[in-house]
């Protein structure tokens, strides 16, 4: 079945190649396909376009139908094109000629917008509270082990004094950077394409702002041309926003890589978080890690996939959109995986102490001793050549210890101050919001 067949058939060939895998990607979309359907009948009938006794009976059916979504139950048949007809032949099965009343005054363009919109908001909530779960461990982390010292490095080279507390600190308030970007896509994704049917808008005196009110999108996409636009750009910005998320996970997992190796030595986890060899009887591989950093470099390609399947295209609707389904739905499920394994990880994570006391790294002090000069009158370019020429004859031999009080340093995390904003940024989300307008629409 295809909402769009009229007498003539499809050859087969053309059919399986355009078709693709919109059935399987679709499942996805199920539930979303419902809820906008609930949103546009009700909106239908406040225009005359349809009965209060047919809204009761297709109401009453897509509620059906969304339970049965909930439960699992819901295929699209063998045959069924996508999830759309799939809807709509369960409805006009079991309610005859009420249930070909649903698609007037839309098409299947403002639909799978709209679907797409809908399952994005939602897969953003997840990713957010995925999110804000790792920094809250992180943040947890940075507190325990804010004493332990351990060395910074640049150009992978010993540099100066730095701490466990910083380097958790570091990764959770990269998090809340990864979440600014994510909050504006997710503005992006809150506003209403339905109703901009092909594109062009309908003859029909749609209200369009009674289906936004009802679906609980914060905006319409007012411009019905614009709204066709805005696919392909709301998957790219998406898509940016995700790999934000990516490349903070890819940096701690690389991280992690290196400090475990007996060269760093610096942490260590649990024997069944590890993989062994199949030759080597010492080795515990830091296997998780690593597919975590892969992943995540997938991840970043992400905005450049999409950006390649939409750049040369016109306004208008193009089937190659529907490309962009099979790219990004499992890019949700495998950021949310790499979420899920770094916060195993780290809740594992043992770190080891007096890292500091080998001698190797007694030059990560050198600027502390510039400095305590500094402090002693000597001006700063003399102080550093002094410390310099002690290092060069071999007299120089450190002081171990760290007085860094100012904001954000050794001493002075600013922990407080971090959770504060990631606080703040959560709540611009307003899912709570979303979740009212949808849990009414479906009671």
């Amino acid at each position: 079945m295809k909402l769009w067949q009229k007498e003539t058939s499809t050859n087969n060939l053309v059919e399986q190649f355009t078709v693709g895998q919109d059935r399987e990607m679709d499942l996805h979309l199920a539930a979303f396909d419902v809820l906008g359907s609930l949103a546009h009948t009700q909106m239908l009938e406040s225009i005359g376009l349809m009965s209060a006794d047919d809204l009761v009976q297709i109401q009453k059916e897509l509620k059906n139908i969304y339970q049965s979504i909930q439960k699992g139950e819901f295929v699209i048949e063998e045959g069924v094109e996508d999830v759309h007809s799939q809807v709509e032949m369960l409805l006009t099965k079991k309610l005859g000629e009420a249930g070909k009343k649903i698609h007037s005054g839309r098409s299947r363009n403002d639909q799978v917008l709209v679907d797409l919109k809908l399952f994005f908001r939602s897969q953003i909530a997840e990713m957010v509270t995925s999110v804000n779960e790792l920094f809250e461990l992180l943040i947890q982390l940075a507190e325990t082990h804010k004493g332990k010292l351990m060395p910074g490095y640049t150009h992978l080279q010993i540099a100066m004094p730095s701490s466990f507390g910083l380097w958790f600190g570091a990764y959770a308030e990269s998090l809340i950077d990864d979440l600014e970007l994510m909050l504006a896509a997710y503005k992006i994704c809150n506003k209403n394409p339905l109703g901009s049917a092909a594109g062009y808008g309908s003859s029909f005196p749609l209200n369009r702002t009674m289906t936004t009110q009802l679906l609980g999108f914060e905006y319409l996409n007012y411009n019905v041309v614009y709204a066709q636009m805005g696919r392909g750009k709301t998957e790219r910005i998406l898509a940016q926003a995700m790999s934000s998320i990516a490349a903070t996970l890819n940096k701690m997992a690389m991280d992690a890589c290196l400090f475990m190796n007996q060269n760093f030595g610096f942490i260590s986890f649990p024997d069944e978080l590890t993989t062994g060899s199949s030759i080597m009887p010492h080795k515990k591989n830091p296997d998780v890690w690593e597919l975590i950093r892969g992943r995540s470099n997938q991840l970043q390609a992400l905005p450049n996939q999409i950006m390649m399947l939409t750049t040369n295209l016109p306004s208008g609707y193009h089937r190659d959109m529907q490309l962009q389904k099979e790219t990004l739905f499992p890019a949700f499920q495998s950021l949310m995986a790499c979420l899920d394994m770094s916060k195993l990880m780290l809740q594992n994570i043992k770190i080891k102490d007096n890292i500091l006391d080998d001698p190797k790294y007694q030059y990560l002090f050198s600027v502390e001793e510039v400095n305590n000069l500094v402090l002693a009158g000597t001006p700063f370019r003399e102080a550093y050549k002094k410390v310099g020429a002690d290092i060069e004859a071999g007299n120089f031999g450190g002081k171990y210890e760290i007085n860094h009080t100012h904001e954000g340093s050794i001493g002075n995390l600013n922990l407080p101050e971090v959770k504060e904003m990631m606080e703040k940024i959560l709540g611009e989300f307003e899912f709570e919001k979303v979740e009212r307008a949808i849990k009414k629409l479906v009671s």
